[in-house]
């Protein structure tokens, strides 16, 4: 991936909600992945926290989130597979404006080649809502790290050429100002 070093880095204030029932502070390894990473590669770990596997409960950490002037971007793990308790993506569905189908799609892709036809059980999903990204990631560190590494750390990286989502921050409430 080309990394054009004439251009500036801009640090990305990013948060982190982890999505589990059984899951604290001490026992987020996918938490603390993301957490990890973020920092290390120069951005700011705008807030951390844990909610259990409701709907509503993970609505209201992204609704106050993307509220907050000081969060650019909000990453999930966990609560986006197919039983009866992951519901991630149905609370991302409350909030998103804009679905930013391709990140699911090539979530998936790089995924199948580690974990083969496993992956269709992923329901990975990108978005944009009140000029907030949004990603929600499987609860595995395993693919916390494959969205970071693959994906994430590019795309939030504003020298990533030829483009990124980061040189798109400022026009992401356009559609707010025409109205």
């Amino acid at each position: 991936m080309p990394i054009d070093e004439s251009r500036k880095f801009v640090p990305v204030n990013i948060a982190v909600l982890t999505v589990s029932d059984t899951r604290d502070l001490a026992s987020d390894r996918s938490g603390e992945t993301l957490a990890g990473r973020i920092t290390a590669a120069g951005h700011v770990l705008a807030a951390r926290e844990i909610v259990k596997d409701d709907a509503t409960l993970i609505e209201a950490v992204l609704r106050r989130w993307i509220a907050d002037p000081q969060v650019d971007c909000v990453i999930t793990t966990g609560g986006t597979g197919i039983t009866g308790r992951d519901v991630t993506p149905e609370a991302f569905a409350r909030v998103l404006e804009k679905e930013i189908t391709g990140f699911g799609e090539l979530f998936r892709m790089l995924s199948y080649q580690k974990i083969g036809t496993s992956t269709i059980q992923s329901r990975a999903i990108g978005g944009v809502a009140g000029g907030t990204y949004l990603f929600a990631l499987p609860g595995s560190t395993g693919a916390c790290k494959d969205a970071w590494d693959d994906i994430l750390v590019w795309q939030l990286d504003s020298r990533h050429r030829p483009c990124n989502l980061v040189e798109l921050m400022p026009r992401l409430l356009e559609h707010l100002k025409a109205a």
